[in-house]
């Protein structure tokens, strides 16, 4: 408890302090949330024996040191089994323009699809918290397991169904879903059809729900546009006891380390803790919507301490008889403000179709496209959907994103 071994003065005052102090201290942490699969034994960190006379493995698989959040997994074999390491290779990407002071917009269909799932991973823009990447694979990963060593991911679904499977359990996924994937979870990616579109959020700051939608015992609030129930967790836990050649891929430093290890890396018979995948719909997000405009904190989603993701999904305008709907000019003063355009009308802007992305960058005004305001005016909701993403740093501009890029973006606010 965050108020232990210090020297608390028993006066009223000082203790309801102290309560203030530790409510803020939980405040600021993850939402807890437990999750149990498989066999574990009645006590952590006692012998778990197998039927036959041998024992189980423990593995702690937690975040932020011993601090954070964490899961306890209990292997057939010891997951440290390493027999050879293939090849390593750079898939740091290449920036074009370091320090971008233009508003963009790219045409994020026109990635290529490519048959491998980490091939396809494109991505657009960076920083040293963050990379925004776009991804169409089109067949499942089946040859090797992979492991981002370095930052959570957070896959938004905008095409094609299947199932994420790891090591703690599998996640059925369809249009719309969020997979949010804790760094170092094993996984593989199997899709259903060819046609599959990612929109990539890599983290290297843990990825959390907003603080002020919690209470400080960590549990999602009334006001919360979601709660735990819209929250699906891993099922169906996979166990393999088998001995082999298992390519796993880890990502570390913007590097691929190819490995070889001895036994399939999905050999977990139980495992309990708070530290695991989990998939959240963006139709399942309840907009909040209020008598005049209500400004984008109130779309977020999800957090880090470096940038926040926000869903804008079919919700009803503004009701004030005199209310703009379509949103004010503003300028982002502290922020770059990346916009990725899934479906519908985005009453906002012009020409704007699905799967592209608008960088407005920190420093300059943007606001609604000529005609936008007007547009709205009398209108009674939206079926517009659409992530975004803002960033506290400034993002730099890949070699791969210039070939996206939409001519003229930057002049499109001219009459």
């Amino acid at each position: 408890f965050p108020g232990k071994g210090r020297n608390i003065s028993t006066s009223t005052g000082n203790i309801f302090k102290q309560v203030n102090l530790d409510k803020q201290y939980l405040k600021n942490t993850a939402m807890p949330f437990y999750h149990q699969l498989g066999r574990i034994p009645h006590k952590r960190h006692t012998t778990f024996k197998k039927k036959d006379g041998g024992y189980y493995y423990e593995q702690l698989f937690g975040t932020v040191g011993f601090d954070g959040m964490s899961s306890l997994l209990y292997h057939e074999n010891r997951p440290t089994q390493v027999k050879d390491i293939i090849k390593s290779y750079d898939v740091s990407p290449k920036i074009a323009v370091e320090k971008n002071m233009l508003s963009i917009g790219l045409e994020g269909f026109a990635v290529k699809p490519k048959a491998d799932y980490l091939e396809s991973r494109t991505s657009v823009l960076v920083n040293s918290d963050c990379e925004i990447i776009l991804a169409s694979p089109t067949a499942s990963q089946k040859d090797y397991f992979y492991k981002n060593a370095d930052c959570d991911e957070m896959i938004f679904i905008h095409e094609g169904t299947g199932r994420l499977r790891t090591l703690l359990g599998t996640l059925e996924f369809a249009y719309g879903d969020y997979l949010i994937v804790p760094r170092g979870m094993i996984y593989q990616i199997e899709f259903d059809t060819k046609a599959n579109r990612l929109f990539i959020v890599e983290s290297a700051h843990p990825i959390y729900t907003p603080k002020r939608y919690r209470n400080w015992f960590g549990q999602l609030l009334e006001h919360s546009p979601y709660c735990e129930r819209d929250i699906r967790k891993p099922q169906n836990l996979e166990t393999y006891d088998e001995k082999g050649d298992f390519i796993i891929k880890v990502k570390k430093q913007g590097m691929i380390h190819e490995y070889v290890y001895a036994t399939h890396p999905f050999d977990v018979v139980g495992w309990d803790g708070y530290n695991f995948p989990y998939a959240f719909s963006i139709h399942d997000f309840e907009p909040i919507t209020g008598r005049v405009h209500q400004p984008p904190p109130v779309h977020q989603t999800f957090e880090t301490s470096a940038f926040v993701v926000c869903s804008f999904v079919p919700r009803l305008y503004d009701y004030h008889p005199e209310g703009v709907p379509a949103p004010y000019n503003h300028s982002n003063i502290d922020s770059d403000e990346v916009l990725y355009y899934v479906d519908g009308d985005f009453m906002s802007r012009n020409n704007i179709e699905k799967g592209n992305i608008t960088l407005h960058p920190a420093g300059i005004p943007h606001g609604p496209h000529p005609g936008a305001m007007e547009r709205s005016l009398g209108k009674k909701e939206t079926q517009e959907l659409a992530v975004m993403v803002d960033t506290f740093k400034p993002l730099m501009v890949t070699q791969a994103a210039a070939d996206l890029i939409i001519k003229d973006y930057h002049k499109s606010w001219l009459d």
